[in-house]
């Protein structure tokens, strides 16, 4: 498997933990750092692992069910530092959206791991 190849398994794990509703393998695609970043759509900007983590629990802990259609992805590799940009095709009860999505990870100790997650809603 090629670099990019990692990278891009890394990412489809955390849109896989994400509609699993596992609260566990979200943190373990995820660096524990305090240099952590999430912002999801419509919540302020997360900084550190403890806040990061909560959020994701509130999240996968909540009603929504969530299936990621993921389309325009592209992915960057520089040293021990990638990211992915992509649209998040969501699909939740009926309803359906698009969210523009920016993915980084950081290769920590042979695992490339999330360090920043940024969503924003594509308008209609």
């Amino acid at each position: 498997m090629d670099v990019d190849d990692e990278v891009a398994a890394a990412n489809r794990a955390f849109y896989d933990a994400h509609e699993a509703r596992d609260l566990d393998a979200m943190a373990s695609v995820w660096s524990q750092g305090d240099d952590v970043v999430c912002v999801h759509p419509g919540w302020p900007i997360l900084r550190g692992w403890g806040l990061v983590g909560e959020s994701w629990r509130r999240i996968l802990d909540g009603p929504g069910r969530n299936q990621f259609i993921l389309t325009n992805v592209s992915v960057h590799v520089n040293a021990d530092m990638a990211w992915v940009v992509q649209d998040e095709n969501l699909v939740d009860t009926g309803a359906t959206s698009t969210i523009a999505a920016t993915n980084v990870f950081r290769l920590i100790d042979g695992a490339w791991k999330l360090v920043l997650h940024h969503g924003s809603p594509v308008a209609g």
